[in-house]
């Protein structure tokens, strides 16, 4: 290709014409796509889809858009598991909301990076405005400051370097001498990602110290009493309490108040990991679900979960934003010191991120077209679902379920009778993949004291009460012929 017909493919004000262009024929592929698309995914193989995208020349361009549309549909659109589909019920994918798409579009288009003032202008801005909206729901002060971050796990980490760093300037011992003592208390129900920042961020292999949950998988705080006091007795540094407000398998909610009570005792950092729970924070019916939250010192909010945003789309909200100051490095060429005397707002002082998506955007164009009203009406539908599952499910003899969601998962297994009952386990990962494979239905799969169960995640106020139980019909059949088939031999022999 020529330097002059490369030039052609770039976004500029002699090619706006042609990238109006390019966009509507795209939008119209998926358009076409989401309108027609009759079932979550097709139920391909990796194997089989590998071969494809192996097979495609990247040094040799097709030079048309449209050309390249015709092969995006046998790589990715055609096999794409939609998120829009009723009966997707797997994951905390949400189906996005179209101010949001829209938003999406510009920031592409205008690719501000958010890092400094001269790079976003107004985008920065924005942010800030958002960061202040998010920690008003929340119930902070006008102290309270934050970032966007890519997802969950990055707000997470970033709050325990926080937090680190509070509690290591806080000790009266030396840096190196109290790093291999801090600890961390979370959940037993809790993210992943806690036990990822923890090595991280340097600190032992035994510095996530798990607290116990009760039956309804919320922390104990009697546990938490315990825990707080063998790491006073030993020696240890408890640097965070780690609070979920939605766990991923269950939804389940930790006594904020409670554990605030005995951070505040023991003058510990309480985050909350609200990567989940945060639609709440928008709900008219169950925002008192949260309550105790504004006593956090840091708190995790996933809007591409719970607010219908595209990913990636979250955020980190401290109470106190000085507390950001333990991401900042200045670097001359970018933000030197002088920057801050000025009042130049760079928001890379804020973030572990240097160049950073104007993701906060997205949420923007939602909340000046919908409004927040309208996300917590969406949220309280999932929500409601769920708990119609759960009834549904309870009052199924071919099922078991674990305990009621406060948000929109439900955990559950098929439970054979009889001699067949040995076979759960394998029955029902068999279902899930059967049913994947079928391509009419994606759930989920987790393991409860050992056991393998299956999960519904809803987040599409789309699926319905009839939507739910055909996919249970589906799960029974599955799993019901391959405990029948695993039993077969053994009565034949008794017969």
């Amino acid at each position: 290709m020529s330097p002059l017909a490369a030039r052609a493919h770039l976004l500029t004000n002699a090619t706006a014409d042609r990238y109006r262009q390019t966009l509507v024929d795209g939008v119209h592929r998926v358009a076409t796509q989401i309108a027609t698309t009759d079932r979550p995914f097709t139920g391909i193989t990796p194997d089989h889809l590998g071969l494809e995208v192996a097979g495609v020349d990247l040094d040799q361009p097709l030079g048309d858009p449209l050309a390249v549309l015709d092969e995006l549909q046998d790589v990715y659109l055609r096999d794409a598991v939609y998120f829009h589909h009723p009966r997707y019920l797997a994951h905390l994918n949400c189906p996005v909301v179209i101010p949001a798409v829209l938003g999406e579009a510009v920031l592409s288009a205008i690719n501000s990076s958010m890092d400094t003032w001269d790079q976003s202008a107004g985008g920065t801005l924005i942010e800030w405005r958002l960061v202040d909206w998010t920690a008003e729901r929340i119930g902070f002060g006008p102290a309270a400051d934050g970032v966007f971050t890519s997802g969950g796990s990055q707000s997470n980490l970033q709050a325990l370097l926080l937090a680190r760093e509070e509690a290591l300037a806080a000790s009266a011992l030396p840096r190196a001498e109290a790093l291999p003592r801090l600890r961390i208390l979370a959940s037993a129900a809790g993210h992943f990602s806690v036990q990822k920042s923890a090595k991280l961020l340097g600190l032992a292999p035994d510095a996530v110290v798990s607290v116990t949950v009760d039956a309804d998988r919320r922390m104990r705080p009697a546990a938490l009493d315990r825990e707080l006091a063998r790491c006073r007795e030993r020696g240890d540094i408890v640097m965070a309490v780690v609070a979920t407000a939605g766990t991923t398998d269950f939804g389940s909610i930790d006594p904020l108040p409670a554990i605030a009570d005995r951070c505040v005792t023991a003058n510990v950092w309480l985050h909350v990991d609200a990567a989940y729970g945060c639609g709440l924070l928008v709900s008219a019916t169950r925002r008192h679900l949260l309550d105790g939250i504004e006593r956090a010192d840091s708190v995790t909010v996933d809007f591409h979960k719970s607010f219908f945003q595209p990913v990636s789309s979250s955020a980190l909200i401290a109470r106190d934003g000085r507390t950001l100051r333990h991401a900042t490095y200045h670097a001359d060429y970018l933000n030197p010191a002088r920057m801050v005397e000025q009042r130049v707002p760079n928001q890379v002082d804020k973030s572990l991120q240097t160049t950073r998506r104007f993701d906060a955007l997205k949420l923007w164009m939602t909340l000046r077209i919908m409004g927040a009203d309208a996300i917590g009406e969406l949220f309280d539908d999932v929500v409601y679902r769920a708990a119609a599952a759960w009834d549904m499910l309870s009052e199924d003899p071919r099922f078991e379920v674990v305990t009621r969601s406060p948000l929109s998962t439900v955990v559950f297994r098929y439970l054979p009778t009889g001699p067949g009952r040995v076979h759960a386990d394998a029955a029902n990962l068999h279902a899930r993949q059967a049913l994947a494979a079928s391509g009419a239905a994606v759930v989920a799969g987790t393991k409860v004291d050992g056991r393998h169960f299956l999960k519904f995640t809803l987040l599409n106020p789309e699926t319905t009460v009839d939507d739910i139980a055909t996919v249970l019909e589906l799960i029974a059949g599955h799993a019901g012929g391959y405990v029948d088939r695993a039993t077969a031999p053994l009565l034949a022999c008794t017969a």
